[in-house]
């Protein structure tokens, strides 16, 4: 077992003799917990390579965080992988949004093993709706000037260099995939680093909203994320302590980087 402190959220008593009752909880708390190696993955997701601000400017100019997911890359992913690889925790790798890893074989192990991926079946859709799709992508994101950029960056999407996955280390592109690679490999907590914490890491394919209808719990990397946000929250990344709140009320906890590498050593 590694012991190691993590920070978790008191979201209890709501003080109803005060003018706001929720400011009667506990709020941000640390506490020594305990990770079995044996039952644990790190798990990085969307670390990609995008490209720079000279090729794809429109991506640029609608997905803000870019700077600081590169920042995290070069400086927190190599002595976290680093100190991962070399530990008895398992690291898994989830992909999406191009096919750059269609044909690794850890991938194609991962599909033999999970079978086929269920298929969600649309609804029908109207002009009505096809109209309503058509004004957000322009108006809400990404801006019908920036479409051309995105969609031309996407088609040269990789890994990251500095999260490029090494030898057979699992891919799963889906959570279907991931939860066959927990079950095979007896994995019931993941430790969530990539980009970005309050959207892909949550909602996308794999993500921790995926990954706890299968019962996993599901943490972070405070240093080892960014998130998306907005003009209103970008100053002081109030997206991000958002989502790192919500991590640790419903999923699981927040490590720090320093923390964590240090149980790993």
């Amino acid at each position: 077992m590694v012991t190691l402190p993590a920070s978790y959220y008191q979201q209890f008593d709501a003080d109803y003799a005060l003018p706001v009752p929720a400011e009667g909880f506990g709020g941000w708390k640390k506490a020594e917990i305990e990770l079995d190696p044996k039952h644990t993955a790190v798990v990085v997701m969307h670390a990609w390579e995008c490209g720079t601000m000279e090729q794809w400017p429109g991506w640029r100019r609608c997905v803000e965080y870019h700077p600081r997911a590169l920042k995290i890359l070069a400086e927190v992913f190599p002595p976290l992988l680093t100190a991962v690889r070399a530990s008895p925790f398992r690291l898994f790798h989830v992909v999406g949004g191009g096919d750059y890893y269609a044909r690794l074989p850890a991938y194609l192990d991962t599909v033999k093993l999970a079978g086929p991926s269920p298929h969600y079946e649309p609804v029908v859709k109207d002009p009505a709706y096809e109209r309503l799709q058509k004004f957000r992508s322009e108006h809400t994101f990404v801006g019908k000037h920036n479409w051309p950029d995105v969609n031309a960056g996407f088609r040269e999407l990789d890994f990251a260099p500095e999260a490029r996955p090494l030898g057979g280390e699992p891919i799963a592109e889906n959570g279907h995939q991931l939860a066959a690679l927990c079950r095979a490999q007896g994995i019931n907590h993941l430790v969530y680093v990539g980009f970005a914490i309050n959207w892909c890491l949550l909602m996308s394919p794999g993500g921790m909203v995926e990954m706890g209808r299968y019962g996993l719990m599901c943490s972070t990397i405070r240093e080892a994320v960014t998130a998306v946000e907005n003009r209103e929250t970008a100053r002081e990344e109030r997206e991000k302590q958002q989502a790192l709140w919500r991590v640790a009320l419903e999923w699981g906890f927040v490590f720090g980087l320093e923390d964590f590498t240090r149980a790993l050593k």
